[in-house]
C-alpha cells in the first residue's frame, strides 16, 4: 500500500481504514476507508513493510524528510512493548490535553477510543534541557546517544508529609560558632523526639550539647525556641551560601511544617534526606525521600536528572525536587524510574 505526505500529515485509501485504525488504533479515520497517520506512525509502518512508500518514499528518505527519529524510537519501543498510542495531536482520538506531550499511551488492550490513559509521554534527547516547571503528571522519555531509552515518572504533588509532630521549648541556650549553633541545655527529647542536631560530644553520646546546622538554628531561633538572635544565624548562613540558603530554608520549614523531618543530605548529594514516619531517633527508620531545592526557572539536563534519580533509587529513596522562588512559593515535583 502507498501514501502520501501533505502538509504534515500522512494519508492512505484503500483500506487503511480496517487495517490500521480499526484494527491496530493508528493514525485517526477520515471518510470512506481513509485514515490520517502522523509522520511517526507512518514511519512505524514503513518499517514494518505494512505501507510499501510514501510519495515513492521509502524508510530512509521519509526518515530524512520529516525528521521523527527520536519519537521514532520511543514509538516503536512503545509498540514493542504492547501498548496502543497515539501522537498527541489536536482532533486524534484519544487525545484531550496535547500540550507539552508527544504520545498519549493507552493500557495494555485498550486504545484510542475507549478513553483511558495510561501515560502522557515527552520525548527529548540526552542533551536537551527539561525545564523543571513543564514536568509532572508525565513521562519523560530520554534517548540516548547509543540510542538506548531511559523512562522517568514525574509527579507534581508528590505527598512530603509525615508524623514528626513535636514543638520543642522556647528560649533553650545556644551560641552562634563558626558555621553552626551550639544549644548547650537542650533537653534530650529536642533531639531524641525533634531529632533537631547531633550530639557535640558524638553520635554515642547519651547527654550533652548539641551542634545544630545554620539551617535548622535559623528555624529554631525564628520560632524563639533559640536564645541567639534569628537574623544574625540567616545573615551568616547567607555569607556561607549566599541566597540559596533562603531557599534551602523555605523548603525546610515548608517540610518540618508539614510533620516531615528533613536532615542532611550531604552524604547523599542532595540538600535533605527526608523522615516522614518519625516517632524518636531511638525507633529511627531509614530516610524515605532525597530532598535537592532548586530555583523555579531551573531546567534539568538529562544527565544530571539520571544521576540524582539512580542514586535515589540506589538507596531505596524517591527523588523529591523542590522548586523554591524568593516569594516562598515551594512546587514539589518527585521524579523516578519507570519500565513501562
Amino acid at each position: 500500500m502507498d501514501a502520501t505526505l501533505h502538509d504534515g500529515v500522512v494519508r492512505a485509501a484503500d483500506d487503511a481504514r480496517q487495517r490500521f485504525y480499526d484494527a491496530r488504533g493508528y493514525g485517526r479515520p477520515l471518510d470512506g476507508d481513509r485514515v490520517e497517520l502522523a509522520p511517526v506512525e507512518a514511519a512505524h509502518l514503513l518499517s514494518r513493510g505494512d505501507l510499501d512508500s510514501i510519495d515513492g518514499m521509502d524508510f530512509r528518505e521519509f526518515l530524512a524528510e520529516t525528521g521523527a527519529v527520536l519519537e521514532f524510537v520511543v514509538y516503536k519501543d512503545l509498540r514493542d512493548r504492547g501498548f496502543y498510542l497515539s501522537p498527541a495531536r489536536e482532533e486524534w482520538p484519544g487525545v484531550e490535553d496535547p500540550d507539552g506531550v508527544d504520545f498519549v499511551v493507552y493500557p495494555r488492550g485498550k486504545g484510542p477510543t475507549d478513553g483511558v490513559v495510561e501515560h502522557r509521554v515527552r520525548v527529548i534527547g540526552e542533551r536537551e534541557r527539561v525545564a523543571a516547571s513543564s514536568l509532572g503528571d508525565v513521562v519523560l522519555a530520554v534517548v540516548d546517544e547509543d540510542g538506548d531509552l531511559t523512562y522517568f515518572d514525574t509527579d507534581a504533588d508528590p505527598d512530603v508529609s509525615g508524623t514528626g509532630d513535636y514543638d520543642p521549648p522556647a528560649g533553650l541556650d545556644a551560641d552562634l560558632l563558626s558555621d553552626r549553633v551550639v544549644c548547650y541545655e537542650s533537653p534530650d527529647e529536642v533531639y531524641e523526639r525533634g531529632f533537631y542536631g547531633q550530639r557535640l560530644f558524638g553520635r554515642n553520646a547519651d547527654a550533652g550539647p548539641l551542634q545544630l546546622s545554620l539551617i535548622e538554628g535559623a528555624y529554631l531561633a525564628e520560632r524563639g525556641a533559640l536564645d541567639v538572635d534569628a537574623a544574625d544565624v540567616v545573615s551568616l548562613a547567607r555569607d556561607v551560601e549566599g541566597d540559596r540558603f533562603d531557599r534551602r530554608l523555605c523548603a525546610y520549614a515548608a517540610l518540618r511544617n508539614a510533620d516531615a523531618v528533613p536532615k542532611s543530605g550531604f552524604k547523599f548529594g542532595a540538600d535533605f534526606r527526608l523522615y516522614t514516619d518519625f516517632e524518636s531517633v531511638s525507633e529511627l527508620s531509614h530516610s524515605a525521600d532525597l530532598v535537592r531545592v532548586v530555583t523555579p526557572d531551573h531546567a534539568f539536563m538529562p544527565r544530571d536528572l539520571s544521576l540524582d534519580v539512580r542514586l535515589a533509587g540506589g538507596v531505596r529513596k524517591r527523588m523529591v525536587f523542590a522548586l523554591t522562588g524568593a516569594n516562598e512559593q515551594i512546587d514539589w515535583l518527585s521524579v523516578a524510574r519507570l519500565t513501562p
